[in-house]
This record gives structure tokens, C-alpha cells and sequence, in this order.
């Protein structure tokens, strides 16, 4: 019997988005489906290191860089975020019902064999650059994700 596969493109850098993007990943891990999250501009952020990595870059990439949150702790909320206060209270109900929050769950995701591709097509246009992510990633184009994509059984777009 073949394996099972799931794909999803994260293209949001909202963090709630990001977390169901990474719980539904890992719940199809664990049901033993082969996973592939393909991060897309905004998603980006969520391979982001946390912190400040000293690299040269022009004047544009300096500018997104400052203007896009570093690493998935920093990602605001898509709705009722209040100037990051939103994402403040959410983490506190979490931690009061023993969620994992969103870094956890990446990092679960990489124990479990979920393949965690950053599109380089973006990362050119945003100016990131693969010292700037997460170490275990890969880097890949659309093509790379239509070729998981066609073989899934699950498919989805956040």
C-alpha cells in the first residue's frame, strides 16, 4: 500500500494560520502521510531564525528584512491582533490549556520527517537568505511542489 501525502502551501505569516498550517502537518505526520509544507512569501517567516543574522544585503532587502517579523514567535495574529497585544493574550490561553505554541510545533514537525521547503523564488524577491532560516530546510521552486503536490491526497493553501 502506498504511503499517503499530504501538501500545504503556507503563503500567511499570521501565526494562528501558521499553527493550524503546522497541527493539521503534524496530525497527518503522525498518521503516517508523507508531509510537505511549502512556505511562500508571508509563510516564509515562519523558517525565519529568531534574532539578528549579520549578512550583507542592499538597501530593498535591508527593508523587508526590518519590516517582517524574525522567526515564528513574532508573527502576529490575522485577526484581533492589537499591536501585538492579540498574540499576547492568545499565547496565554495556550499555555493555560497546555498548547504548544508555534515554534514547538515546527520543531515537531522536523522530528517527524515533515519536509519543510522555503520557495527560493521568494526568498530572491524578499532578499532572505538561507543563512537567515532555520538549519534542516530545504530550498525549492513551485515546480518542486507541484511534483509532491500531483501525488497528494491532501492538498491545502493557507
Amino acid at each position: 500500500m502506498e504511503k499517503k501525502r499530504t501538501t500545504i502551501v503556507l503563503f500567511s505569516g499570521d501565526y494562528d494560520k501558521a499553527m493550524a498550517a503546522y497541527i493539521i502537518a503534524n496530525g497527518a505526520a503522525a498518521y503516517d502521510h508523507e508531509v510537505t509544507i511549502f512556505h511562500t512569501f508571508w509563510g516564509l517567516n515562519a523558517l525565519r531564525k529568531d534574532g539578528d543574522v549579520e549578512i550583507q544585503k542592499s538597501g530593498m532587502e535591508k527593508m523587508f528584512g526590518k519590516m517582517m517579523p524574525k522567526g515564528a514567535d513574532k508573527m502576529g495574529l490575522s485577526k484581533m491582533n492589537f499591536g501585538g497585544l492579540g498574540q499576547k493574550m492568545i499565547k496565554g490561553v495556550m499555555k493555560k490549556h497546555n498548547a504548544m505554541e508555534l515554534p514547538n510545533l515546527i520543531e515537531m514537525a522536523q522530528e517527524q520527517d515533515v519536509k519543510l521547503v522555503a520557495c527560493t523564488m521568494t526568498m530572491d524577491l524578499l532578499g532572505l537568505h538561507k543563512e537567515e532560516l532555520l538549519e534542516e530546510i530545504e530550498y525549492a521552486g513551485v515546480a518542486a511542489y507541484l511534483a509532491d503536490a500531483e501525488d497528494g491526497n491532501v492538498n491545502l493553501f493557507i
